[in-house]
């Protein structure tokens, strides 16, 4: 597999409490910050993508990882949730925090075509 891509997001939760929602904003802010067609690049299938996903947030087992694999419309993923981000407590102290999630989302290929 070789690396060709690595893209870095940020997405929030202002008031519900959603880590599964910061997550996939964070997803989606890396996914907008290129336009670059690897696959159609390199004359390959866009199902021969490997996309790994490294999520932080400070409650990783809040996470549903379908609800992020929602946001891929073809390639391989795998999701690696861990601790992380960042939990912003409300001013008057009480209902959710503000939840910001990181993302960093990595884009392979099998450089190696089978002949």
């Amino acid at each position: 597999m070789q690396r060709m891509l690595t893209e870095f997001g940020m997405g929030t939760s202002l008031r519900r409490g959603d880590y599964t929602e910061a997550a996939k904003r964070a997803l989606q802010n890396a996914l907008w910050h290129n336009s670059i067609n690897l696959a159609e690049l390199f004359d390959f299938p866009k199902d021969a993508m490997q996309i790994t996903v490294d999520v932080a947030v400070q409650q990783p087992e809040k996470v549903d990882i379908s609800g992020l694999a929602e946001v891929f419309p073809y390639g391989q993923t795998t999701f690696n949730v861990q601790k992380g981000g960042l939990d912003v407590a409300r001013p008057e102290g009480t209902g959710n925090p503000t939840i910001i999630a990181n993302v960093a989302l990595s884009v392979a290929f099998d450089m190696e075509r089978a002949e």
